[in-house]
């Protein structure tokens, strides 16, 4: 498989249940889609052909990753416990609103200070999910990065 068939080059997310999402969290969701879809690394194991469809969603407690070929043909779901990503995407939450709250009143270093916790705590989301994931896909952290943020927008439900 080269290089170029290793990616998603669409993303489907499950927006059942979705009342309303701010204006930031919409903005997040689109970027993370456009960066994802512009650059990634996304190869599951064992299989020798791509691109992918992705299809994202949250069940109950569990991250379902439905990843298709492009003519739409499955080729494997993948089920996540959320468990181990509930403290980092709660916390995550918490000091995501305090940024976006802090980006409308606070001086440049109190919300410099906010995005060093937000990025840090996005990041070690970020490695969990890729740990994750390591025996069913292979990727690389900015596709976790994205699919993190993803994953994140998908707990909004108004």
């Amino acid at each position: 498989m080269s290089g170029a068939d290793k990616r998603i080059v669409k993303v489907h997310l499950d927006e059942e249940g979705v009342v309303y999402r701010s204006r930031d969290v919409e903005h997040e969701r689109a970027v993370a889609i456009y960066d994802l879809i512009e650059g990634n690394h996304f190869a599951p194991v064992g299989h020798a052909a791509g691109p992918y469809h992705l299809f994202l969603a949250i069940e109950e407690t569990r991250i379902v990753l439905d990843v298709r070929e492009a003519d739409h043909s499955p080729v494997e779901r993948i089920v996540l416990s959320l468990g181990s990503l509930r403290r980092v995407i709660k916390d995550y939450f918490i000091v995501c609103e305090s940024y976006y709250q802090a980006i409308r009143k606070l001086s440049p270093s109190q919300i410099e200070a906010l995005d060093v916790g937000r990025r840090a705590l996005h990041d070690e989301g970020s490695e969990i999910l890729k740990e994750r994931l390591a025996e069913r896909v292979e990727i690389d952290f900015n596709t976790a990065r994205r699919l993190f943020t993803l994953v994140c927008v998908l707990h909004v439900r108004g």
